[in-house]
């Protein structure tokens, strides 16, 4: 099992649509609004690091509203 956590910054003003996307995504087992540089965290937990970059570059980031992602995956 592969976790990863997304922090993605939207649009203003799309908050509960993009969240409700995200969390729709095949491997996303959350996603939290939150407070600071970026606008959620979504965390992703997948069977290999092929799947985190399909869930965070192709579905993630092909969300309308999506500005910009950063990926980072647990090292344990």
């Amino acid at each position: 099992m592969v976790r990863a956590y997304v922090m993605i910054k939207a649009h203003t003003g799309e908050a509960d649509r993009l969240r409700s996307e995200v969390r729709d995504i095949d491997g996303v087992v959350d996603a939290y609004i939150v407070a600071g540089d970026v606008d959620f965290i979504a965390t992703v937990e997948v069977d290999s690091p092929a799947e985190v970059k399909t869930a965070a570059a192709t579905h993630i980031q092909g969300i309308d509203g999506i500005e910009d992602t950063q990926t980072y995956v647990a090292m344990d």
